[in-house]
């Protein structure tokens, strides 16, 4: 398992990932991936279950939405995004709307749509 990140490392990271892309820099890889798994462990905290993947390759997925169990192949219902597109959505930068159908943001299942009512997570 995994180990937990704390709320001050998880929002130390997304303030670092902020301040490089404002200031027109690349985040540090260590930064966006602490970023991204801390927002997809609040994910996986607000709502628990395992109906829809949230992947954020390369760094995290997790399955939430309770719901059928999936267990083999491919899931029925997933949401994959790049590292960027999952902070903003997380954070209240952008909108579900706006972000799905994009090539930053693909979601296939009837229950895949769910996680925009679970967004944003104010961390």
């Amino acid at each position: 398992m995994a180990r937990k990140i704390t709320t001050d490392e998880g929002r130390a990271a997304i303030r670092a990932v902020d301040e490089a892309t404002a200031g027109g820099a690349t985040p540090a890889r260590a930064d966006l991936g602490t970023a991204v798994r801390y927002l997809l462990q609040l994910l996986a905290e607000k709502a628990p279950g395992t109906s829809v993947e949230v992947r954020v390759p390369p760094f995290g997925a997790v399955q939430v939405v309770e719901g059928p169990r999936h267990t083999r192949g491919t899931p029925p219902n997933v949401v994959e995004m790049t590292p960027g597109t999952w902070i903003s959505l997380a954070v209240g930068r952008s909108s579900w709307t706006d972000a799905v159908g994009t090539p930053e943001l693909s979601a296939s299942g009837i229950r895949a749509s769910e996680i925009a009512a679970l967004l944003p997570l104010r961390p």
